[in-house]
């Protein structure tokens, strides 16, 4: 029976997940058939967009040509009409020194006429009719009469549709995740001119496989890439994996896109535990400041402490004896401590993030404000007590930066201090290494190293934070840097007598 139940139980998981895929596909085949008609349309619009440029074109080019004609025509008509204007002056002035050589002939007297026959043939000699050409200046035929459009009118006949560029294909083995950056390179399956330019969409995903239609995340678009790789930076690994596609596009079309990849973005994200911060703290979301009206409304305790409270809490040692400390609380998972503010009172300023480490590589960098008096920057055990300070149990580690009266900066374990002579930067990075027993912090800005804790966790880590008169930001969905990478591999090839220097004994 067991058996049989077992095996139907298989078969309901297998029709649920055959289903749940065949719903995802219908989704992609709405949406394919929508764009479809969405991308019909603006191909009929950008082919009348062509070829009213197209008409444009030729509108212009006609007016041109015309204007060059008309040009033509008044120039030859200018230069007819002068050469007319010519010939009928020359011709009156010879028909009037006709009419007189005539009337001369009728001369009797013998030396008037040769005085008159002297007087027309001077002028006769210097007459314009006799100068003038009587070949028109200009012919009638026109220059810019003639355009011959038998080869542009073979190549309009030839004209086709431009081909669509083909899918590229992403090179998965090219591609590289490193320090909150992708690179993404492909290829086309074959050589093609007349590729201008590839779009590259991506979109964050917790689904591993093919990108769903109705996903949480819409696309994010990078255009006009002239390469065919692409580098992704600055990117918040908030999601397990990141979907990615490319096209080609030509100077008309985009092609189809290639065939999606999945990439791994996995890092260590949480957020502060604001329900479960001490009363002094305000925290929103990655951000906890010094609040000193908060704690109004809390139960004095223990009046010694509270006439100290103009001191320095965060530097003052741990004197509290096991008979004087009330009973420790311990946070068992992240909805045990909703719905209170106790789990940390009196000069314990803490603050944990809400999501625990248990195993893994993980890095995420605090900001402090430049104004802050006195923080602690670390990991713990959930059995931090309610009054326990960071560094001050054996089930704490951390850094700890004081500014009042004078900086000092250290490092402190198990109520041991060991003090870090080099510069305070103003951006930590944390880096811990659960499984190798690995607690590092680091300059953000330059990634040098500046203390390294090497132990065996023996329980569930949570980040945290102490903080008196200022605020700090913490960065999370960060990759392990590759410098950090580096130099911890080069610490783990550090002898045991070094190990000992890393350590707060």
């Amino acid at each position: 029976m067991d058996e049989q139940r077992e095996t139907l139980q298989r078969i309901v998981s297998t029709l649920a997940n055959k289903n749940d895929e065949i719903h995802n596909f219908i989704d992609m085949l709405n949406h394919t058939i929508k764009n479809v008609q969405i991308n019909s349309s603006n191909a009929i619009s950008e082919l009348d967009e062509e070829f009213d440029g197209l008409y444009s074109v030729l509108d212009e080019m006609k007016g041109s040509m015309t204007n060059t004609i008309q040009q033509e025509e008044a120039s030859k008509i200018q230069a007819l009409q002068d050469q007319l204007s010519q010939c009928n002056d020359a011709l009156e002035s010879s028909e009037e020194l006709l009419e007189l050589a005539v009337q001369s002939l009728d001369i009797k007297d013998h030396e008037e006429f040769l005085k008159t026959a002297r007087q027309i043939k001077d002028r006769v000699t210097m007459a314009s009719a006799f100068r003038i050409s009587l070949k028109p200046k200009v012919s009638d035929s026109m220059s810019h009469l003639m355009v011959d459009f038998t080869l542009e009118r073979r190549m309009l006949q030839a004209v086709k549709f431009l081909p669509v560029p083909k899918a590229p294909e992403i090179d998965l083995a090219a591609c590289l995740v490193a320090d909150n950056c992708i690179t993404v390179a492909w290829r086309m399956p074959e050589e093609d001119s007349r590729v201008d330019h590839f779009i590259l969409e991506y979109k964050k995903t917790n689904f591993d496989g093919l990108p769903r239609v109705k996903d949480e995340q819409r696309w994010e678009l990078i255009d006009y890439i002239k390469a065919t790789e692409y580098t992704l930076s600055g990117l918040k690994f908030d999601t397990k994996y990141m979907n990615l596609r490319v096209q080609a596009c030509n100077k008309a079309v985009a092609g189809e896109y290639s065939d999606p990849v999945t990439l791994e973005t996995k890092a260590f994200v949480f957020s502060l535990d604001s329900t479960s911060s001490h009363l002094n703290l305000k925290v929103e979301d990655t951000y906890v400041e010094w609040d000193p009206t908060g704690g109004k409304g809390q139960e004095k305790i223990k009046g010694k402490e509270n006439k100290s409270s103009g001191q320095n809490p965060l530097l003052k040692s741990n004197r509290r004896s096991s008979t004087l400390s009330p009973k420790r609380t311990s946070i068992s998972s992240r909805s045990s401590a909703r719905g209170s503010r106790d789990r940390f009172i009196g000069e314990s300023y803490t603050v944990l993030g809400d999501t625990a480490i248990e195993s893994g590589q993980h890095y995420w960098e605090v900001r402090v404000q430049k104004d802050c008096k006195s923080y602690s920057v670390g990991v713990t055990y959930r059995n931090l007590g309610k009054f326990d300070q960071l560094g001050k149990t054996n089930s704490s580690w951390c850094i700890h930066i004081n500014n009042w009266l004078q900086t000092t900066f250290s490092a402190k374990h198990n109520n041991k201090t060991k003090i870090l002579d080099i510069p305070v930067p103003d951006r930590i990075g944390v880096y811990c290494d659960f499984d190798g027993g690995h607690l590092a912090f680091y300059n953000a800005n330059s990634k040098e190293l500046l203390h390294t804790f090497r132990t065996k966790f023996t329980q569930p880590l949570l980040p945290g934070f102490m903080i008196w008169c200022g605020g700090l930001t913490v960065n999370t969905g960060l990759q392990v840097p590759s410098p950090v990478k580096t130099l911890q591999k080069n610490e783990n090839g550090l002898s045991g007598s070094t190990n000992s220097l890393n350590n707060i004994a």
